[in-house]
């Protein structure tokens, strides 16, 4: 396609001169750029595709970087990006070195702040209209929140903190009736009979109208006129929004480019909070999307590649908590608004009434689970990883101060590829390992994952089970499970030169390291299933009879399971331990493979490693004279 219209657009400053009909036309080239780079790149494609005339709305009214816009989650930002001066770059969109799928502040100025989590939108632009404010400038501030991010505490924390301090904020609300999956809840219901019954709005501006215009007669009609508009403020649709402090309009049409315009300059007219409430479809001009909008939220690149004696480490994890729950009837799942991410649809299905979807309510989610385990259910909670950091108080304080049987899910532990820093799940085993009372595994595989399960939902304890996100081969029934017993590391190799103790995914690599380096080397590799607690008297006896140890984790270092072996061996002299996993910084977007490469975790990288260890080790034998 010619994008005529786009290449004539330096910045959103550029929007200003167009027509309405231009501005439609420029919509469509924008949905097509779309459509052709998440096809090839992968990326979240149904609510990005939702918002593109929104999006032209705002930055044809507002003057950005000058007056603010804040995107929530980021799932909405490719247009924002494509207007913002990054057409040309747009092609890069998640690849190493390439522009972010989020927004990022390093990335442009227009980038006002940087996110990936859900429901902060609302409390950044607060404090930007705070700064605002405090330091006499002038501008605007816009907050473009979801509907399935108002399933977020957070979100109402900001909301009830505004309505309190009457800045100049505008809020717009895209309601587009999903998060990842439906939403779920009371708020969801409340917006779709919003939705269902716009004229109330329609009536009350009519009538605010009407009453502007009535020559003011004095304290009677006053009286009147108050009367009136509090009467009818509590008829109409809005009144969450009105009692929080808000000054609410819509339902509007979201891909109405011209009622939009209106909409928003109405809105920053009017001063103090405002919330602007807009209707759109998630997955808008592409056919697909539109018909399965909760497969195409976020989707890889289009590929013929089959798998089909492989399953998905989410989908062993969903198969088996199904599976279990059909013998104990105590066994419930929870999840976060992300049922098909995290493998739980077909149980959800199964057992209706065991299946609790929380929304975008993480924090909710593990004192849910507390709770329901205090009583004597047995909850299954699963959370991709970096979204478990968001209830790290929930697991410390509610569930393992309390000791309390939940099985915490760890999905999409490691690095995740191309949605980046914020999606990454390399800090888990670092802020849980401290955690007094916590049981956390990692399994090698998918028949180890199930197994685990198995083992967990037995235990009187909190149990973290991490696993990484990709592929593995479809585990066997499981047959037994000691639930009895502790889970123990495995040697999957014997040797004598280097101890190579691995943590999920990253056995399958030491196994290969130590193929790569056999004659010349003899190593030992130790399935570590048990991050906490080790198996301590195993690893101790296989280190003092070996030259050195590595350690490999997909996990930051500070903190990991590296350092667990450096406390174990601190005390045993003369052991060289090299640990191998990210270093404090955080680690860009890029392919998975790419990454491990980067950073070492691949058998390359581990059998360098042990070369180097080795070679200084003889060649501190050769200068004592051994």
């Amino acid at each position: 396609m010619l994008y005529k219209l786009l290449n004539q657009i330096a910045g959103p400053q550029d929007l200003k001169a167009l027509s309405l009909e231009e501005l439609e036309q420029l919509s469509a080239e924008i949905r097509h750029l779309i459509i052709a780079t998440v096809e090839k790149n992968g990326g979240h494609l149904g609510a990005n595709l939702g918002v593109v005339e929104l999006t032209i709305a705002l930055h044809s009214v507002l003057s950005s970087p000058e007056d603010r816009i804040i995107w929530d989650v980021g799932h909405q930002c490719y247009a924002h990006k494509i207007l913002t001066g990054r057409f040309h770059q747009f092609a890069t969109l998640r690849q190493l070195g390439g522009i972010s799928g989020f927004p990022r502040r390093s990335e442009s100025e227009h980038d006002h702040f940087g996110v990936g989590h859900s429901s902060t939108a609302i409390s950044a632009a607060a404090g930007m209209a705070i700064a605002r404010d405090h330091l006499g400038l002038d501008y605007n501030v816009v907050a473009v929140v979801g509907d399935g991010a108002l399933t977020g505490g957070m979100a109402f924390e900001a909301l009830n903190h505004i309505g309190s301090l009457q800045r100049d904020i505008v809020v717009i609300l895209n309601d587009n009736e999903m998060s990842i999956a439906n939403n779920v809840g009371a708020l969801a219901d409340y917006l779709s009979r919003l939705r269902l019954d716009p004229t109330l709005y329609r009536a009350r501006e009519e009538l605010t109208h009407l009453i502007s215009r009535i020559p003011a007669i004095g304290s009677p009609m006053s009286r009147l006129t108050h009367s009136l508009k509090e009467t009818l403020k509590n008829m109409l649709p809005g009144q969450l929004f009105e009692e929080l402090g808000f000054t609410y309009s819509g339902p509007f049409d979201g891909h109405n480019i011209g009622q939009l315009r209106k909409a928003i300059r109405d809105g920053i007219k009017r001063h103090g909070p405002v919330l602007i409430h807009v209707h759109t479809q998630k997955g808008k001009g592409y056919a697909p999307a539109e018909a399965n909008p909760a497969k195409f939220h976020g989707i890889g690149p289009l590929t013929t590649e089959s798998h089909d004696q492989e399953v998905s480490f989410s989908q062993v994890f969903g198969s088996t908590v199904e599976k279990l729950a059909a013998n104990d009837k105590r066994i419930v799942a929870i999840t976060a608004a992300m049922a098909d991410g995290t493998g739980l649809s077909q149980f959800a299905q199964r057992f209706p009434d065991r299946f609790f979807d929380v929304g975008i309510a993480e924090q909710h989610a593990l004192t849910l689970a507390a709770g329901m385990a205090a009583d004597g259910l047995r909850p299954v909670v699963a959370l991709y990883s970096t979204f478990l950091q968001r209830g790290y108080d929930q697991v410390l304080h509610d569930i393992c101060l309390q000791g309390l049987p939940v099985v915490i899910g760890i999905d999409r532990a490691g690095v995740v590829g191309d949605d980046g820093p914020t999606h990454h799940g390399v800090f888990d085993l670092s802020f849980l390992r401290h955690i007094p009372g916590i049981i956390i595994l990692a399994p090698s595989s998918g028949q180890e994952l199930a197994e685990m399960l198995t083992w967990a939902v037995a235990q009187d304890h909190p149990v973290a089970i991490r696993y990484p996100r990709s592929r593995t081969v479809q585990p066997a029934e499981v047959v037994y499970v000691d639930t009895s017993s502790p889970i123990l590391s495995e040697e999957v190799r014997a040797g004598r030169d280097c101890l190579i103790l691995a943590v999920g995914p990253m056995v399958q690599q030491a196994l290969a390291a130590a193929e790569q380096l056999y004659p010349e080397f003899d190593c030992s590799v130790v399935n570590v299933r048990s991050i906490k607690p080790l198996d301590s008297a195993a690893i101790l006896r296989q280190a003092r009879l070996s030259r050195c140890v590595v350690t490999v984790e997909d996990n930051v270092l500070a903190g990991g399971f590296g350092s667990s072996i450096l406390e174990l061996l601190s005390s045993e002299p003369g052991i060289v331990v090299t640990r191998i996993g990210y270093p404090d910084e955080f680690i860009p977007q890029g392919p998975i493979t790419t990454l491990h490469e980067r950073y070492g975790l691949t058998a390359e990288g581990i059998a360098r490693a042990v070369r180097s260890l080795l070679g200084q080790d003889m060649a501190a034998a050769a200068a004592k004279g051994d």
